[in-house]
């Protein structure tokens, strides 16, 4: 048990730096997706994509140098969550993608968020992680998404296995596709342009490139994702998962991971749920403690902690509703915008981007359909004014349009 405790506590500890960091760039998903849509700045939504691109650039070099598992899975265990399994589960990814997106728009912020603003004194997240946790561990504990959501889905599913392509990354897409038998050439190819790519379109901007802010956060988000990785993946992990295979109870998601903060919310009931065994203690726990410590450490040093409770009754419906989304929405597609938009996508998993894209657009939606109904008040029906949103980010032709643009 020795070796678990080391393998949380630096989880717990590079979460504390990434913690203090986030809260004092105000790196966040939603906030870069709002700059985006209602301002036309760039800058957040760029230090986002740069902390991708270094996550993948540190993931491709820990997979050349033999530091960890070509595939980052250990002993036949795949990582946690399964982001490059052959079970291409598409119906998941877009519509978890969907209702996450919507969630962390109305509930102020993205799972990491969430910790960020209850480290700071924010006590509406409270009531979000709460909804979260809830609906979170509904998903992964009961039979609740069996039953709403895998009873319809499961038949839509690819299995990629059965055409003898071994997982979803991009790389394995491909090397299938042009008769490839050794993908990992591919990989480092791949994923090295996809990132160089990234990294230039970042820094081509004066809305990244002028403000530092955007450049550590970027940075030290994306060079966490890759400790992760290592922690659990590295040398340290394998003995970890190896002892872990011997053990009549192994410990809660004993597998190759990174930083993801949904399911440690489920988790987090679970704990409960089984008098707090410290088997139970998962790695996404113990980060999700190192980011609300991290961030309340940053905002008590620097004097920026504050209490802050909802306005009105409207306001903590918006932010209970916003949470159960989440907690739905973040299970069912497998991870959040930490989990899926920086972790996943290190692993150049393909149902990653898909995730990442529709959570984008589920709040860039969100945003603008609020707006039209602020402005137009009782003119603006929902659907009038989703149109018109779709209209605003060329989904559907401008024709369609039932609500002057804003």
């Amino acid at each position: 048990m020795e070796i678990h405790w080391k393998i949380l506590l630096l989880g717990f500890g590079i979460a504390a730096i990434m913690g203090a960091v986030a809260n004092k760039t105000n790196f966040c998903t939603m906030g870069a997706v709002s700059d985006w849509v209602n301002m036309g700045d760039t800058g957040r939504l760029r230090a986002w994509m740069f902390a991708m691109a270094l996550a993948i650039i540190g993931v491709l070099l820990l997979q050349w140098s033999g530091r960890v598992a070509p595939d980052l899975a250990v002993s036949g265990s795949d990582s946690f969550p399964p982001y490059r399994t052959p079970m291409f589960a598409w119906p998941r990814y877009v519509l978890g993608g969907l209702l996450f997106g919507i969630g962390m728009t109305l509930g102020s912020g993205c799972g990491n968020k969430t910790f960020l603003r209850i480290g700071a004194g924010n006590l509406k997240s409270v009531v979000v992680l709460v909804m979260m946790a809830i609906f979170a561990y509904l998903m992964m504990y009961t039979d609740f998404m069996a039953t709403v959501f895998l009873s319809w889905m499961q038949p839509l599913f690819i299995d990629l296995s059965a055409q003898g392509i071994h997982s979803q990354s991009v790389d394995d897409l491909l090397a299938a596709a042009a008769g490839l038998e050794n993908p990992m050439t591919l990989r480092y190819a791949i994923g090295g342009l996809l990132a160089l790519l990234v990294v230039i379109w970042a820094l081509r901007s004066e809305d990244f490139r002028g403000r530092f802010d955007n450049i550590l956060g970027g940075t030290v988000v994306g060079l966490a994702i890759v400790g992760g990785w290592y922690v659990t993946a590295g040398p340290m992990g394998q003995s970890w998962l190896e002892e872990a295979e011997f053990m009549d109870q192994p410990p809660l998601h004993a597998a190759a991971q990174s930083y993801t903060f949904v399911s440690p919310s489920g988790d987090l009931i679970h704990w409960g749920a089984g008098s707090f065994s410290t088997l139970l203690v998962s790695f996404g726990m113990m980060a999700a403690a190192g980011v609300l410590v991290g961030s309340f450490v940053y905002a008590v040093v620097f004097r920026k902690f504050r209490i802050e409770w909802f306005s009105s009754g409207k306001d903590f419906l918006r932010h209970a509703i916003g949470g159960m989304l989440m907690g739905l929405g973040g299970v069912l597609g497998m991870g959040c915008t930490f989990g899926q938009g920086i972790t996943g996508a290190s692993t150049l998993a393909l149902g990653s981007f898909i995730d990442l894209a529709f959570i984008i657009l589920g709040s860039a939606l969100t945003m603008k359909v609020e707006y039209y109904k602020l402005v137009y008040e009782d003119e603006a029906s929902f659907g009038k004014a989703l149109i018109s949103a779709l209209a605003d980010l060329r989904l559907v032709p401008n024709s369609l349009r039932k609500l002057e643009a804003v």
